[in-house]
């Protein structure tokens, strides 16, 4: 009897077949990764839990989303018009009004992408530029999603390095030594998360100059773009660059504090046509019919948050904000062993930690400060930046001033246990001043 193919085949097979993808097996957190490392429960009983660890303006309660907000989206949804699909790009009128806020009104409203939050934004901006096996320059410090999303689609990632001594600038010759004849892209976080630094115009000016060099277009992730303290500004790529084509991408999240709303955008800038040139607007668009485009009633009251917010709004967030962020920065200098750099923007201060005999690391520091006083702050290595940690500023000041108490009780304890552990070796004259010194 003639064998059937298509039986032997079956007959061959095995359930071992079914097998997570190469694509889940490529996908992992960083940030994951390194807090399985820390026991989370192992909390002090005594003292209430201060999470400062999760950028997440509304944890607390304390900020807000403008009420008209909330009635615009509350009216949306009474009108039963926008429970359906749109169009996976987005729709009309919220990506004009994403162009006239962030372009002007001559911009061109199709370079507008509405994107499943400012996460999905970066997802389709790598994907559309990208392929497997090629690299993209990411900065380190910075957001460990970058890392993941790259990974997860078989891209190299080349870490440039962020200079906590210029504030957090960009190592500009050694980003250069990383370019090679696969490198597809820069990618800039400007103001950044975990630094909380802002980038002047010149320092964009220098990048961009790189960029043109190499003929590399840039990411720009711009989530935070105005939130800004003190006399730093906040400059757009897009505004810096006459030739690098750019992908801003932003959205809701930080500046209108609904990051649980999910709606980010992707805006192509290309000043001399040259993502026209081999359609990138057509690559975007295929990459947005993924997902079938981006959450229907929150892009509908788009318009409304972007033109009709009041401007006290966001007067009284970053006043609020910067207040935070200076007395995260004064408290935090008189606190022994630790040397915040200091923020300039975002909702986050990036602090060194002085290692010693009893604090070996980063880690280990941030799970003795959550074992000890219940408050819970991300070691550096979750963003690349060993012997830092980074500390949200979004709290109420009473909850920052209570969690800074603690964390000053803390390190001067940890300070003179250290000192007591090296009184053997300097002496009792040695040891008082050592007493002294903190």
């Amino acid at each position: 009897t003639p064998s059937n193919p298509t039986t032997d085949s079956a007959q061959k097979r095995t359930w071992s077949l079914v097998q997570p993808s190469a694509t889940s097996l490529r996908t992992s957190n960083p940030i994951r990764n390194i807090i399985q490392s820390i026991d989370t429960s192992d909390v002090n009983p005594e003292k209430s839990l201060i999470p400062l660890s999760i950028g997440d303006p509304t944890v607390f309660g304390n900020l807000k989303v403008d009420e008209s907000m909330n009635d615009a989206l509350i009216e949306n949804i009474q009108s039963q018009k926008f429970n359906g699909y749109q169009n996976s790009c987005g729709m009309e009128s919220s990506r004009k009004a994403i162009a006239r806020k962030f372009c002007g009104k001559d911009f061109s409203w199709e370079n507008v992408f509405v994107c499943s939050g400012c996460s999905g934004a970066l997802d389709i901006a790598m994907a559309a530029l990208l392929s497997v096996g090629e690299n993209i320059l990411i900065p380190k410090p910075g957001f460990s999603l970058y890392q993941t999303l790259a990974n997860s689609k078989g891209l190299e990632v080349k870490y440039y390095n962020l200079l906590p001594e210029k504030q957090w600038e960009a190592d500009l010759e050694q980003m250069e030594s990383l370019i090679d004849e696969k490198t597809r892209a820069i990618l800039v976080n400007n103001p950044s998360n975990p630094c909380g630094s802002v980038y002047t115009k010149q320092h964009l000016k220098d990048i961009v100059k790189l960029a043109e060099k190499y003929c590399l277009p840039i990411i720009a992730d711009e989530i935070y773009g105005e939130i800004t303290f003190g006399d730093s500004t906040f400059f757009p790529m897009h505004e810096i660059s006459e030739t690098v084509p750019i992908l801003s991408v932003g959205g809701l999240a930080k500046q209108y504090l609904v990051p649980g709303w999910r709606v980010g955008w992707i805006i192509l800038h290309d000043r001399q046509d040259i993502f026209k040139k081999v359609d990138m607007t057509g690559a975007i668009f295929r990459l947005t019919t993924l997902i079938v485009g981006a959450n229907s009633l929150v892009q509908s009251v788009i318009p409304h948050i972007l033109e009709k917010t009041p401007l006290q709004f966001y007067t009284n967030l970053n006043k609020t904000l910067a207040e935070n962020a200076n007395y995260c920065y004064e408290r935090i200098s008189k606190i022994p062993g630790l040397r915040p750099i200091k923020p300039q923007g975002a909702m986050y201060v990036m602090v060194k930690v002085k290692v010693n005999g009893n604090i070996a690391d980063d880690v280990q520091f941030t799970q003795k400060l959550l074992k000890e006083q219940s408050v819970f702050v991300l070691p550096g290595k979750c963003f690349g930046a060993d012997n830092f940690f980074r500390i949200v500023f979004c709290p109420p000041k009473e909850t920052l001033e209570i969690a800074l108490d603690r964390m000053e009780e803390f390190c001067t304890a940890t300070n003179i246990l250290l000192n007591l552990n090296r009184r053997s070796e300097t002496g009792p004259m040695g040891f008082v001043r050592m007493l002294m010194l903190h």
